[in-house]
């Protein structure tokens, strides 16, 4: 009887120590569940809950539970942490790109390099959520590009064709102004808007400097001495100093952009594709007349877009078992299809979704399917610098306004904004900074 109580003390003490994963627990009926964490803003609830409720239907075995963190820092904190002390949920969604890569993947997160659905995920994508030759996660929702909407409408009464380079962009602006129609729209009241004319540049740097992500990166060129990355900077003094901006560019909002576009009294918005879902919902008499192009560079045959890589959903190491099994099947079914159509459900896309076979729906606005001929040409889009290399400064939004305001030379705001960046590459503990 001893023997046999130590023997039964030892078991309970080994099951003690094994994560629910790793024994594959279920239920009391008989289903197994997974825990889902997300961040709490509604853009990222919504469709987690779409997904949940499409897999369980589809894996009635299955329950999968939607949790939320807070957004920002905060919540940044909260995934380092739990992933560190191993109390991560079975399956989470976080960035993809640079802070993916400040996860330790290798470390902490479960490969998925094997699976089926691998094959079936856009190679941009792929590259924001691998590391050391191992793919890591699946997209959450669709892609996101840097770009210029315009109002169609106004392109068509002026009989305008969509730009292909920086001269002919200016020229369609000159013909704007004539017609006593605001060329370019800036919203400066939201510092971040004003970023758009360096950032959403970056295909035509790379495509100009291919090299440019990597020897930014190990501080071996800089925005001031590259003749393609300053071309951004250049082109934000020149709207402004053509008198192509918008009266009110100062003290406008993002929301007095839109309706500014919306209505006509503006033509040209360099903005990111998110704010589309806001232009349908308050502008939904009118969100037909809007279109997108991408950024106009020096070179007609290689102007491309440049895009945001969704968020992605990752396993950490902490599922095991049986439950790693049931994540792997809900990553499959993120990565799909179906997984695309739940997404759809929960609101409009922000642009293309970044899985093969996915289509964008048949009410998808005008400017998101715009983005489709890109994403789908060969070379007709690229990766946003912030995918590409871990440092951006936290002073741009500031600098791109005052060179867009005329406060400060194009030449000067990008010194300055190396200057910003250099501080960020030595805290990140960067070679050759």
């Amino acid at each position: 009887m001893r023997n046999r109580l130590i023997i039964a003390t030892i078991s309970l003490l080994a099951l003690a120590g094994c994560s629910p994963g790793s024994l594959g627990s279920s239920d009391e009926d008989g289903k197994l569940t997974l825990t889902f964490l997300v961040d709490n803003s509604a853009e990222s609830l919504k469709p987690a809950e779409a997904l949940a409720a499409g897999f369980t239907a589809k894996n009635p075995d299955i329950t999968v539970d939607v949790e939320s963190r807070p957004q920002g820092s905060e919540g940044d904190n909260i995934i380092k942490t739990r992933l560190a002390t191993g109390d991560m949920t079975d399956v989470f969604q976080y960035n993809s790109g640079s802070l993916f890569q400040a996860l330790a993947p290798g470390q902490n997160l479960a490969p998925v390099t094997d699976q089926a659905f691998a094959g079936d995920l856009d190679e941009n994508f792929k590259a924001t959520v691998s590391a050391d030759g191992q793919l890591y996660g699946v997209p959450f929702n669709a892609s996101m590009g840097g770009a210029i909407l315009y109002n169609r409408k106004v392109y068509a009464q002026l009989g305008l064709t969509v730009p292909k380079t920086w001269a002919e962009f200016m020229s369609n602006n000159a013909q704007l102004k004539a017609a006593n129609i605001a060329p370019v729209i800036q919203t400066y009241q939201d510092t971040w808007t004003s970023q758009l004319f360096v950032l959403a540049d970056f295909h035509n740097v790379s495509a100009a400097e291919p090299a440019f992500a990597a020897d930014y990166t190990a501080n071996k060129t800089k925005y001031a001495t590259s003749p393609a990355a300053l071309k951004g900077f250049t082109h934000l003094q020149e709207v402004h100093d053509a008198g192509y901006l918008n009266s009110d560019f100062a003290s406008a909002k993002m929301v007095d952009g839109l309706a500014q576009l919306a209505s006509g009294k503006g033509a040209h918005y360099p903005i990111l594709t998110s704010v589309v879902t806001s232009l349908a919902a308050d502008h939904a008499d009118t969100i037909g007349d809007i279109g997108l192009f991408a950024l106009p560079g020096d070179d007609a045959a290689k102007n491309g877009l440049t895009v945001w890589a969704s968020a992605g959903v990752y396993i950490p190491k902490s599922t095991e078992g049986a439950k790693r099994d049931a994540a792997r099947q809900f990553l499959a079914y993120i990565a799909s299809p179906e997984g695309c159509a739940a997404f759809a459900q929960a609101g409009p896309p922000s642009g293309p979704y970044m899985v093969k076979g996915c289509t964008l729906p048949a009410d998808t606005p005008q400017a998101i399917k715009d983005m489709q001929p890109y994403i789908d040409a060969p070379g007709g889009s690229s990766l946003a610098l912030e995918f590409l290399s871990p440092i951006k400064g936290p002073a741009l939004e500031q600098i791109t306004v005052e060179v867009g305001s005329g406060i400060r030379p194009a030449a000067d705001g990008a010194a300055l904004y190396d200057q910003d960046v250099k501080k960020q590459a030595q805290q990140l503990g960067l070679p050759g900074w």
